[in-house]
């Protein structure tokens, strides 16, 4: 049922952006059309994209496989290391004095975002410093779009367990949805809650507390190789 859920939302969003990147006006009617070759064009990247999700190794995988099925296309194998590096310059200097910190995993770039600028205390609301932060990274993702966008949400040890797992969920939501609006592909979108199970530093004091109250973003390329 998991994956086909996933599979319909593959569906959907590739239609929807296919649809409506291709719409015209109608010059005679002044009504939106939508030509039968873009419609088939539109349907074809989704059967694609289906492909994608079933023959990938796993989630990462299948989610990259969809994206190159419905037409994202992907880095050449020998080319990850400078696209990476390319994007990884442009938002060290998008986020340079913000508090964000910008760390290379590999291929992969992780953003560290500290909960001073990100939510205020028990909140899923994005502050409004955060909003800043956000278009920043949206900016330069939006140039590179072949990259997965994996947020995860992060919490410190105060409160109930249960209680900090779907915070840390909301915060997570939160922050994919806002790159959802602001015209990023929704199927290089993943939003993970971590609870408090991942911390950076011990809870016994407000200065660790702070640093394990915090969301991270993995840009994973989406590559051939």
């Amino acid at each position: 049922m998991k994956l086909k859920r996933i599979v319909n939302f593959a569906i959907t969003a590739t239609l929807a952006f296919s649809l409506v990147a291709c719409t015209t006006i109608n010059p005679y009617t002044g009504e939106q059309q939508t030509s039968k070759a873009v419609k088939g064009a539109g349907i074809g990247a989704a059967a694609g994209a289906v492909v994608g999700l079933i023959s990938g190794d796993n989630g990462r995988e299948r989610r990259k496989r969809a994206l190159i099925g419905a037409g994202l296309g992907a880095i050449a194998s020998g080319g990850v290391g400078y696209y990476m590096d390319v994007q990884e310059a442009k938002l060290r200097q998008k986020l340079a004095g913000t508090g964000v910190s910008v760390t290379r995993d590999g291929d992969n770039i992780i953003l560290n975002m500290p909960s001073n600028i990100t939510f205020a205390v028990d909140s899923a609301n994005i502050s409004s410093d955060f909003y800043q932060v956000l278009e920043s990274v949206t900016i330069v993702v939006n140039e590179y779009d072949k990259t997965l966008i994996e947020v995860m949400g992060h919490t410190d040890s105060t409160g109930p367990k249960q209680h900090n797992q779907q915070l840390s969920e909301k915060r997570a939501r939160s922050v994919t949805a806002y790159f959802a609006s602001r015209e990023i592909n929704p199927g290089r979108l993943q939003d993970y809650g971590y609870g408090e199970g991942y911390p950076v530093t011990n809870n016994d004091t407000e200065q660790g507390r702070a640093q394990n109250r915090r969301v991270e973003i993995a840009l994973v390329p989406i590559s051939t190789g």
